[in-house]
């Protein structure tokens, strides 16, 4: 039986490791191949396609749920009712829409949208909206969030932008009560943390900072504030041991067999907070862990300890295939595993102290391989911020919020229990802070495969019982995550990356020793390209530091990003054709004209219109040559820049060519783009973007020359090898089935 579900379990984890999902005919003829493998003993084999199957199927159902091509990019009228509860920040309301239809079109069943300086929402209202709808798409990149992999996970079939709108129908039912709870816990005095106690009752990490994400990131606790696997587990465990503590000191009704009693009541509370918590995917997982643990303690323990863990993984897959491509999904699992390893069938009693404290370094060791795999930041102070927090946490400020939020209906007496956790909270907050401030996260270089599988079994070794003498070895192959060797850029050549930053440019260029950032990505209000995506991925590709970074100009598309990533990354000079114009604190030096050096074989050249006075004329323009091979890199400049240029008898030839300001009207002139007279460009800009670059005719332009355009919005990161006369390659094309191309 073990071996059958072990089978079944490995079909339906599949789906992340599949570049596309099968056809619709192999799907059905799967059905009756495992239907005649069943008799036989490869009836494990027949449980594997089963499960294959049924996530390839459940993950077709939600491709097909995606808005239709010929709609991307079009504003309809369209009504639906508000689900799950709406977010508010930086003046812009997001929110899910279900139940939507439009007259004349199919809609998918659910949509994320934003609408800009819009009314207050509330969960369960019904509205008519005109909204410009997009297909799922995302940013693509060396590293960071999958936006289209979680879109496609909570079954999102298109994101939209509301126009205008009018509410139909009122909130009401549970929905509606859940937003009011909201509302009065956070006009709740709770010393300022009054959005952590909402994540902690209801799951609504909205109210949550960036600054609280990073303090929480940088010391391993993310997973205390928002509802988890534990909080609800916790939950349980209190009403389970509340009635083993009372039939114990004989309390317990002795009609009522305790056991039962203990267990169907540790489930009816993890239930409850679940359905207050919104029921969301991370939630049913834990209900479902919870129920089988119950179960299995009330009828089948002789079964061993890892079957609840097993059935757990079919029946949350089987309700929902697409789990496995949040990584929230893998850290649970593992996690409940290693704590399994790691105590079960272990001799001799430990203390309190010393099973937490093995708790945490077997936490550490034990989902570093995760971490590796899933390109997730790793926190260094994580074991120890978790021997204070997890208790802090779990025994005081959840059980004091819930009950808290329970007797708010009496007054004073909730809101003084909710402000005392409020107060807890603050306190866990200072300390964590000052922790994240000392030790950072890390995010781990990429590996290769020889060395995360050495790393892997290292991790492995480490944790099996100290009377086996391999924990030795265990460390020395665990080495291999942080010794292993990355790939150098051979002399004379240079690796270029046009990061995918939407509507704004980033460009990685590295030598065989040194590295150098033309532009650091957007800023848009608190929304940081350049702290969410290219600093990541800078670390991503072992960029340790960064030897120049050039910002062509100061506007927030090209130089946004700028201070993240020096707060960052160790930067040694910062150039710009705006220097005055950037902060302070990048002590920012001119961009000087006609200036040139050489690093590892490959050099560099700076251009300036000294006539330009500010903005996007002002870019300060970069030529890279290696090996006979060119890239021009223009910024933002203009077609009176463009000409100034050839004028002042500049050699812009080059090979590969940056496209100026995102494929402006204003830029790219015929003249221009034959002096460079380049075979490949490289477009920096967002889909759907506001402006409509690039302008037709300017593409019209590059076509009428055949100069391949890699296009980020199509292409996603784009990364070349100058000097090696290669093609270039292009992210986006590296095969997801749930990823647009």
């Amino acid at each position: 039986m073990r071996t059958g579900m072990l089978a079944l379990a490995a079909g339906l984890a599949c789906l992340p490791f599949l570049p596309a999902l099968p056809p619709g005919w192999l799907l059905a003829a799967l059905l009756p191949i495992g239907l005649m493998l069943l008799p036989w003993r490869t009836y494990p084999l027949a449980l594997f396609l089963f499960g294959l199957a049924w996530a390839c199927f459940s993950a077709q159902r939600a491709l097909d749920d995606r808005l239709a091509v010929e709609l991307d990019g079009r504003t309809l009228w369209l009504e639906g009712r508000i689900v799950g509860l709406p977010e508010k920040g930086d003046g812009v309301v997001r929110f899910q829409l279900e139940q939507v239809h439009a007259r004349r079109h199919d809609l998918p069943q659910r949509l994320r949208l934003s609408w800009y300086d819009g009314p207050g929402v509330q969960a369960g209202e019904r509205w008519r909206l005109a909204v410009k709808l997009k297909r799922p798409r995302g940013l693509v990149n060396p590293q960071g969030f999958d936006y289209e992999a979680w879109l496609l996970a909570q079954r999102i079939g298109a994101t939209g932008t509301v126009k205008q709108g009018e509410r139909l129908q009122m909130a009401g039912g549970f929905a509606s009560w859940r937003d009011d709870l909201r509302q009065r816990l956070l006009k709740v005095d709770a010393h300022g943390r009054e959005g952590a106690l909402a994540a902690l009752v209801l799951g609504d990490d909205s109210g949550l900072s960036r600054e609280d994400w990073r303090v929480l990131q940088d010391t391993g606790t993310v997973h205390l504030l928002v509802i988890s696997g534990q909080h609800v587990a916790l939950l349980a465990a209190l009403l389970y041991g509340l009635v083993a503590g009372m039939a114990r000191l004989g309390w317990w009704p002795r009609r009522l067999p305790w056991l039962p009693w203990a267990c169907g009541l540790a489930f009816a509370g993890a239930l409850l907070y679940g359905l207050l918590a919104g029921f969301e995917v991370p939630v049913r997982r834990a209900c479902v862990m919870v129920a089988l643990v119950l179960l299995w303690r009330l009828r089948f323990r002789h079964l061993g300890v890892w079957l609840p863990l097993l059935m757990a993984w079919i029946l949350v897959l089987l309700v929902e295939p697409l789990a496995t491509l949040q990584p929230g999904f893998w850290l649970s699992f593992g996690a409940v595993a290693l704590l399994i390893l790691a105590f079960a069938g272990r001799l001799g009693a430990w203390s309190w102290w010393q099973a937490w404290w093995r708790a945490q370094w077997v936490m550490a060791l034990g989902l570093m391989p995760l971490f590796f795999a899933l390109a997730l930041p790793i926190s260094v102070s994580a074991p120890l911020c978790n021997l204070l927090a997890v208790p802090w946490v779990s025994l005081l400020v959840v059980p004091l919020a819930l009950l808290g939020t329970l007797l708010l209906p009496i007054p004073v007496v909730g809101e003084v229990l909710l402000a005392v956790a409020g107060g807890l909270l603050a306190l866990l907050f200072h300390l964590l802070a000052w922790l994240a401030a000392w030790m950072p996260a890390w995010l781990p270089t990429a590996v290769p495969l020889w060395a995360w599988l050495l790393g892997t079994l290292g991790a492995v070794l480490c944790l099996l019982p100290a009377g086996l003498t391999v924990r030795l070895p265990g460390l020395l192959l665990l080495s291999a995550f942080f010794l292993a060797p990355q790939p150098q850029v051979a002399l004379g050549q240079a690796e270029v990356w046009q990061f995918d930053v939407g509507q704004g440019l980033a460009v990685l260029v590295r030598t065989r020793e040194h590295a150098l950032l033309y532009d650091a990505g957007p800023r848009f209000a608190d929304f940081d390209l350049g702290e969410r995506v290219v600093l990541p991925s800078l670390r991503q590709l072992g960029v340790t530091r960064i030897d120049q970074m050039l910002l062509s100009h100061a506007d927030s598309d090209h130089a946004g990003g700028a201070l993240a990533i020096a707060h960052g990354l160790p930067v040694a000079t910062v150039l710009s054709g705006e220097a005055r114009d950037l902060p302070a604190e990048l002590n920012a030096q001119p961009c000087s004209d006609g200036a040139s050096w050489s690093w590892d074989g490959v050099r560099f050249t700076t251009w300036r219109w000294a006539a330009a006075k500010e903005g996007n004329a002002a870019s300060c323009l970069l030529k890279v040559e290696a090996e006979g091979e060119s890239l021009l890199l223009t910024g933002d400049i203009d077609s009176s820049t463009e000409r100034a240029l050839l004028q002042a008898g500049r050699d812009v030839r080059a090979d590969w060519l940056q496209v100026p300001h995102h494929g402006s009207r204003s830029s790219s002139s015929a003249g221009f783009l034959d002096a460079v007279g380049a075979h490949s460009a490289l477009l920096s800009r967002g889909w759907h973007n506001p402006f409509g670059h690039p302008a037709q005719q300017v593409l019209a332009r590059y076509q009428a020359r055949n100069i391949s355009l890699y296009d980020s919005a199509e292409r996603g990161a784009v990364r070349l090898l100058l000097g090696a006369g290669a093609d270039a390659d292009s992210w986006r094309q590296r095969a997801r089935f749930w990823r647009e191309k």
